[in-house]
């Protein structure tokens, strides 16, 4: 009977044990997807910014983002590369200039959560 109840207490231990290493896996996972993602689009929003700041034309700006808008949708699908999301990650890019603090927010913001 003991040797039964010494084997449940293991068994239980190890399950809760794995349970955690699971759990803890699977937030590193999500941590590293979102900052990693959180940095593309401010490279994006960046690299199309200085892009339309070297033509100096607002109408080259709007028919650069719509065209790239057309040829990412095409190439990778969804909504994800939308007008109206290339033009956020411009916003995301132009309100906060420096990547390093972008990066170190994009880290803190997810552990946070």
């Amino acid at each position: 009977m003991q040797q039964t109840i010494t084997q449940k207490n293991s068994e239980n231990t190890i399950i809760t044990d794995i349970r955690l290493l699971i759990s803890n896996a699977r937030l590193h996972v999500a941590v590293s997807a979102n900052s990693t993602i959180t940095l593309l689009y401010w490279h994006i929003g960046e690299r199309i910014n200085r892009e339309i700041l070297n033509g100096k034309r607002a109408e080259y700006g709007k028919r650069i983002v719509e065209e790239l808008s057309l040829k990412l949708q095409h190439e990778y699908g969804g909504r994800e590369f939308s007008v109206r999301n290339l033009r956020r990650m411009m916003q995301f890019a132009a309100l906060m200039p420096d990547i390093q603090i972008v990066s170190t927010l994009s880290t803190q913001f997810q552990v946070s959560m």
